[in-house]
């Protein structure tokens, strides 16, 4: 074994010792996933589930009844009924619902005319999300029962355009499916930078890093002794992510675990890189751990395509989007996940990861000196 193989080795032991008298990169490392999983997991969801819905029914009858019974039976909705249409209105005013279904008192009896029965809706928009889904899903409905109540008196409504509809990867459409796979993301690049950021600059603060300056390691020995143990730690703290993923959270994982490890294994090596090159700069806790989230955990959450659609966004911010390695390691979970071994998104986004870890490693390497200025 050459000495700096034995220099190398040294300095790991070294730092795996320091790891388990210092718990906080251990707490860092799998207890912070675990809590932002649970907050992020349970707390973020898209799904629309019993939306608060007002029903007045002027003239109640045998036709406002199958029609209102699709919202009553509805785990979407959760529906009150009310008297006239200004009670409601003060309701949904007041915030206690989102919409309103109005059905007149000759809703009956105009049904069966020519032009048909009108009925009314009042959706509040100040969530645009959520009016969207009730808009939806009234308009659904109201088409369904027309189709029913076509058939019971023996006529075919002939409708001008028919669709059939299939969902493909997230067939229940469930929201925390594809917001886990991104969650993780986000979670391991605030992770993965606080590991080495913090650490590092804790080893300023104690004065330690001195102590390292004074050996015979260089300073490539001094970055892959810090890398190596902590990218095991990170590796630890995203095993306990995916299967929190799939045993807690139920989502499906259709790609192989050995792609997904090993293009996380790129992510990490990113992730890790940004905090030796934030350590470089930054040689307290306090301001290390600022520029770890403010370059790593924000960029991350919003121009990541983890919640908002990159396509949407204005074309500048979309050019800003590929220097955030989150960005590819969303698309490869998400794919993993939810599609599978789909090759033509894995490679070009891992191809994507090893340049970003290349260049923000080689950054370190360049910035960082076996000086104490």
């Amino acid at each position: 074994m050459s000495k700096a193989s034995m220099r190398l080795r040294g300095l790991i032991r070294k730092e795996f010792l320091q790891i388990i008298r210092d718990p906080s990169s251990i707490a860092i490392a799998f207890l912070m996933p675990v809590v932002l999983l649970l907050l992020f997991g349970y707390g973020v969801s898209l799904d629309a589930d019993h939306v608060p819905l007002g029903l007045v029914i002027e003239q109640p009858s045998a036709d406002t009844a199958g029609f209102t019974a699709a919202f009553n039976n509805s785990k979407y909705f959760t529906t009150t009924s009310f008297p006239t249409k200004p009670a409601a209105v003060e309701a949904m005013m007041a915030g206690r619902i989102n919409a309103v279904i109005i059905l007149r008192q000759d809703f009956a009896q105009r049904l069966r005319e020519p032009n048909g029965a009108p009925i009314q809706l009042i959706v509040n928009g100040v969530d645009a999300n959520t009016a969207r889904i009730v808009i939806g899903y009234v308009t659904g409905a109201w088409g369904k029962w027309l189709e029913h109540n076509a058939l019971e008196q023996g006529q075919t409504l002939n409708m001008p355009v028919v669709m059939t509809q299939r969902i493909w990867f997230n067939e229940e459409l469930k929201s925390r499916n594809f917001l886990v796979p991104g969650l993780i993301a986000v979670i391991m690049t605030l992770i993965g930078a606080l590991l080495t950021a913090m650490v590092m600059a804790r080893e300023w603060e104690r004065g330690t890093m001195e102590a390292l300056m004074v050996t015979p390691l260089s300073m490539r020995e001094v970055i892959l002794g810090k890398l190596i143990p902590y990218f095991t730690l990170g590796m630890g703290g995203l095993m306990l992510s995916v299967a929190m993923a799939i045993w807690l959270f139920h989502v499906p994982l259709r790609g192989s675990v050995w792609v997904l490890f090993g293009t996380s294994a790129l992510f990490l090596l990113t992730a890790l890189g940004m905090g030796l090159l934030i350590s470089t700069v930054a040689r307290s806790q306090f301001i290390a751990g600022q520029l770890a989230i403010i370059t790593t955990f924000l960029p991350a959450f919003l121009l990541s395509g983890f919640i908002f659609d990159i396509n949407s966004m204005p074309p500048i911010v979309q050019v800003l989007t590929h220097v955030v390695a989150a960005r590819y390691y969303v698309a490869i979970l998400q794919t993993v996940f939810l599609v599978g071994n789909e090759w033509s998104v894995i490679v070009p986004n891992a191809l994507a990861l090893l340049l970003l870890a290349i260049i923000f490693l080689g950054l370190t390497r360049i910035k960082a000196h076996k000086r104490l200025d």
